[in-house]
Order: C-alpha cells, then structure tokens, then sequence
C-alpha cells in the first residue's frame, strides 16, 4: 500500500486519493447532519452512504488504505526483528487499537492518564503510559487501571514519583508495573547514564514495584528531513540510552522492554542493539508533516506509508478571482504547517487559519469549482486534527462501512 517511488510532492497530490476528489452532491445535496448521522450509526443505516454525502467537515479513514500501513509495519518490522507498540494518542480510537493488535502489535501506548482509562474500559490490556503520573490523583486513577488490567505499565522519571508509586501501589494492595523513562533531548525523562541507572535499581528495590525495562523516545528525530541526515542524528542520540541500557542488563535489573521511536524513525531505531519495539503512531493514517520528510527510497516523499485520513470539506464561496472558501478551518483541521493538501490540486495552497473557514488561494485549477462541491483534504498532522472530531467515518470505496467513535478525544489530563 506503499506510494510509488516516482512520486513527487506535486505529482502525489494528484495522483492520491481518490478518482472524484471535487464533487457536486447529486440527490440529497444538503447531505446529512451530524444528528442524523449519529442516528445512522447507532441502527447501521449509514452504512453504504457514499462520503460524498457526509455532512462536513467529515474526517474520514479509508479502511484498504489503513490495512494496508498496518500490514506493512508488521512485515518490515519483522524483517527487523522487531515489534510495534502503536501510539493511540495519534487515533484516540478502540476500534483502531484493536485493528492494530489484531495485525501484530503487541500492545499500545498512551500519552495521558485519561486515554489510558479509556483504552483499558474498552478491553485493551498491553497498555504502557509513556508520560510519568506525578500527582497523587494521577497516581490514585494509575493504580485503579491496574488493579482491574494486569497489562499496564506506566513510566518513571524521577526517584520521588517512583516512591509515590510505590506508596500508592502499597495502598492499592497491588504491585504496579513501570518502566524508567530515559531522556533524549530536554522534554522528559531522567538523564541516560548513572541518574538512570540509580533510578532502575531504587525501583528494582521497591516491593511494590516491579522493573519492566526502559522507554527512551526521540521526538525531534521523527520529522528530520532527508532519510541519511535522520539516520546519522537518530543513532547518534539515541547512544546514550543503548549505554544505559546496557548498563542496566550488566547490572542485573530486568530489560525486557526497550521501546522507543516512531513513525519518522521505524527503520532506523532496529538499528540500535537491543531494541524491542517501536512507538509508531503516524503510520496509520499519515499527514503532511511526514509526507515532506522524504524516506530511504524517495527524497522528496515519505513513500512508506500511504495516506489514509483525510477531512471531506464543502466549497462555500467562489465569488472572488483565485479564490475559494471552505468551511474546513482551524476548528476542522488544526493551525499546524504546513497547510493541508487538497488531493488532486498540485497548485492549491489551503490556509485553516480561520476558526471556521478555509481559504484556498490558486492560479491554476484543475477544473471549475462551485458552491456545494466538495474537496478532499490530506490533515496537516493527524494526531492533534482526529482530537477535533467526536467520530471517523470508515470507508472503502468511497462508501461508508463503519462509523468508529474517538472515544478518548479530549481527554488530555
């Protein structure tokens, strides 16, 4: 499911997606509101209606598509000899989780507290919180998902949380799972070496707790452009976590895990010894943001991966020359850059800078455009515009199967 690698950024644009990416709705032209929708769902007769008719903005999965990134990551993985542990911070959606599972994930990650006691309430076992709970209502609602999901691992950075989780667990009557965060840059975790060490053994000495391994994530590696630069600064970063590593492994504390990369790094990461799966999130759906940072096989696209999520948006206005509205704004597609990519106009340049309209600025087109007509959209960055919508329409040729509830969308705490 992979783009070609003639693919160019501009030519991608054409090329992706589907045949019709500019409709006028024939029929029911007002198409469904989101109340009827939700009604559709709840007794199953949405199903069949094409996505053209979808009220919008309307976020949209394309389900071959999405199949097709999941199967992709299981297989160049297991060439790599390693496993995905997914992000569902990136969809926020059970059903989605459970796909991933399903196709070779051996668990999830969650960024927040919230999104963990949602994912566990909906069945999901293998959970690992990659954010340290440092106050003690976090680290209350962390042990209750404990003590009902053995599953779950939660991160620790600092030797005081670690107490806390130790007293709290003590309390809960449990043993709570952890892993020790290792920092890569400044945003979280406890420096590589002998503060990260100390931090493995007091855990490994707490009753209460119990020493799963280490997590050690590089966000900024995973939108570096150009694959041999991301390749050279992801190693070289990433080297004082293998150090620790190894260090605790010599030390005799438990290893098992050691997790970290993503999406921009899938096939760089397995290069390092001793990692053991892989943070990815991105890959599901893609976005702008990884399109343009160019892969192994292609310097212009990240071509791994093909695009699966996109925003179904109505044309509003075309009175002014070179100009068309939208009402896909900020509010539909977030004010990341860069700005969204209409699927089949190489030339259109989308600005979602206002709360509830898109302005798309031309000067060329492929065709005429009319109020009514509907344009679809490549998001800017997939994980931050699913958390505007409270569902994604599941799609395959270009017809609704399934709609999936963002069941943890907002939850941010």
């Amino acid at each position: 499911m992979a783009l070609p690698l003639h693919l160019s950024r501009r030519n991608f644009l054409v090329t992706s997606g589907t045949g019709a990416v500019a409709m006028c709705v024939s029929g029911n032209a007002g198409g469904y509101t989101g109340a009827e929708m939700r009604a559709f769902a709840a007794d199953d007769t949405l199903k069949g209606v094409s996505k053209w008719e979808l009220d919008t903005p309307a976020l949209c999965v394309d389900l071959d598509k999405l199949s097709g990134n999941i199967a992709t990551m299981r297989t160049r993985l297991a060439d790599m000899k390693v496993v995905s542990r997914p992000h569902a911070k990136t969809h926020k959606c059970p059903t989605i989780a459970k796909l991933q599972l399903a196709g070779g994930s051996i668990g999830i990650c969650t960024a927040k507290i919230s999104e963990a006691e949602v994912f566990s309430a909906a069945g999901i076992g293998p959970i690992l919180m990659t954010t340290s709970n440092v106050t003690p209502n976090k680290i209350r609602r962390a042990m209750q998902i404990r003590k009902t999901n053995r599953q779950f691992i939660q991160a620790v950075d600092y030797p005081q949380n670690a107490r806390d989780l130790n007293d709290a667990a003590h309390e809960a009557g449990i043993v709570a799972d952890v892993v020790i965060d290792v920092a890569i840059g400044t945003r979280s975790g406890v420096p590589a070496g002998d503060e990260a060490l100390a931090l493995a053994q007091l855990v490994d000495k707490l009753p209460n707790l119990k020493l799963r391994g280490v997590i050690s994530y590089d966000g900024g590696a995973q939108h570096i452009k150009g694959f041999k630069n991301r390749l050279e600064t992801t190693l070289n970063r990433f080297g004082p976590s293998v150090d620790t590593f190894e260090r605790m492994k010599r030390a005799g504390l438990n290893t098992e895990i050691f997790s970290g990369g993503g999406t921009g790094t899938y096939n760089i990461l397995p290069k390092a010894p001793g990692v053991t799966d892989l943070q990815v999130g991105s890959y599901i759906f893609m976005d702008c943001q990884y399109i343009e940072i160019g892969s192994e096989s292609n310097a212009d696209i990240f071509a791994d991966f093909t695009p699966s999520l996109t925003v179904v948006t109505t044309v509003l206005n075309t009175y002014f020359p070179k100009s068309i509205t939208t009402d896909a704004g900020a509010k539909a597609l977030t004010l990341n850059k860069p700005g969204p990519w209409v699927i089949g106009e190489k030339s259109f340049e989308y600005n979602a800078g206002s709360d509830e309209f898109g302005v798309i600025r031309y000067e060329t087109a492929g065709r005429s455009y009319k109020v009514g007509d509907k344009l679809e959209l490549i998001v800017p960055h997939c994980d931050p515009v699913v958390n505007e919508y409270d569902q994604v329409y599941a799609i395959r040729g270009d017809r609704v199967e399934a709609v999936w509830p963002i069941a943890a969308r907002g939850h941010s705490q």
